[in-house]
């Protein structure tokens, strides 16, 4: 059922990343939303691996962190794009063959950065990871990364078992959709964006740290920056954003960046706001080049921002924006526990 390997696995991971793989073909407008027309003349359309899953996994690796990546892959030509982006990267990805194909995303991306992603997320309901697939590793894993797939809800009795901590991404839930909450309720870090709840963000951040078993949760608002709460806040603290070390050219991505430095911060032992400003350079890095995961910040990169004094965070209420960089629109349409973000 597993592709052939060519390596041994890693004998330790800094962080396993289960699920997100796929496709993305990014298709470059003016602007968004695009009017109603039977056809648009666009510049020529990028097709390659993306998705959280894929960018969290070679952003981490990046970083220099010994990353795992475990997950469902068609055997078809997108799958293969998927295995060549990985390839020599040093994320030691082990995909099971699924019959129902390879997960795309066509995202159109507007001259300012913004994106709007079409998700087709194809894996059926009842898909389940044999334990034999991913026990092996996740019992040498520091650090799990759960996509919001629907098969990875059912590793947290195991990662919880093993007393390992977990990370997700609910990118622009709204907080009342069920598919993300077992995701928001039972990770240790919780990444959103703040697109998709609106003025209730501040309410939603809330709800998952005081119900759930969340230390930190972390609302991106990209070009805005990020909103960090914990226990001790009685109020979301700004984290500013950092400025981009080029022109902002693409969004795809840029969540998933922030995810991975926020994550090189703590496996490091980095202090919560620390980690979240590590997050915002690694964003904005993301930012600078066309494409998905195509510019990944590297340690140094980070240095900078670990060795600069800066102000602490202070409260502030979230604000919300109409399709922030780095989180982007999406069309509205009805809740599917099979759909779920390509990126953030």
């Amino acid at each position: 059922m597993t592709f052939q390997q060519v390596s041994e696995p890693y004998d330790a991971y800094d962080v396993l990343v289960v699920g997100g793989s796929g496709v993305d073909t990014n298709v470059s407008v003016a602007a968004l939303p695009v009017p109603l027309a039977d056809s648009y003349a666009v510049p020529p359309l990028h097709e390659g691996a993306g998705h959280t899953g894929t960018g969290v996994a070679l952003g981490c690796a990046a970083l220099g962190l010994t990353t795992g990546f475990v997950d469902f892959l068609g055997d078809d030509h997108p799958g293969s794009l998927v295995r060549e982006r990985l390839a020599g990267t040093g994320v030691d990805f082990r995909p099971l063959l699924s019959p129902y194909g390879t997960r795309r995303a066509v995202n159109l991306v507007a001259s300012d950065g913004r994106r709007m992603s079409f998700y087709d997320g194809r894996d059926p309901l009842d898909l389940r990871m044999p334990p034999e697939h991913y026990l092996p590793p996740l019992r040498r894993a520091r650090h799990v990364h759960l996509s919001i797939m629907h098969f990875a809800r059912f590793l947290y009795d195991d990662i919880e078992a093993l007393g390992i901590p977990v990370s997700t991404d609910l990118h622009d839930w709204d907080g009342l959709t069920d598919h993300h909450r077992e995701f928001a309720l039972r990770s240790n870090l919780v990444f959103l964006s703040t697109a998709g709840a609106g003025e209730r963000i501040g309410s939603v951040m809330r709800e998952i740290l005081h119900e759930g078993r969340a230390e930190a949760v972390i609302a991106m608002a990209g070009a805005g920056g990020a909103y960090l709460l914990t226990a001790d806040d009685r109020t979301p603290r700004l984290v500013p954003p950092a400025v981009p070390p080029g022109p902002v050219v693409d969004s795809n991505g840029a969540g998933d960046a922030f995810t991975c430095g926020f994550l090189y911060g703590r496996l490091a032992g980095r202090d919560l706001d620390e980690c979240a400003r590590l997050g915002a350079v690694a964003g904005a890095y993301a930012c600078t080049s066309p494409g998905t995961h195509t510019r990944l910040a590297g340690p140094e990169d980070l240095r900078s921002a670990l060795t600069t004094t800066a102000p602490p965070l202070t409260s502030a209420a979230p604000a919300t924006a109409t399709a922030p960089p780095g989180d982007g629109q999406r069309l509205a349409g009805p809740p599917d526990a099979r759909v779920s973000p390509a990126d953030a």
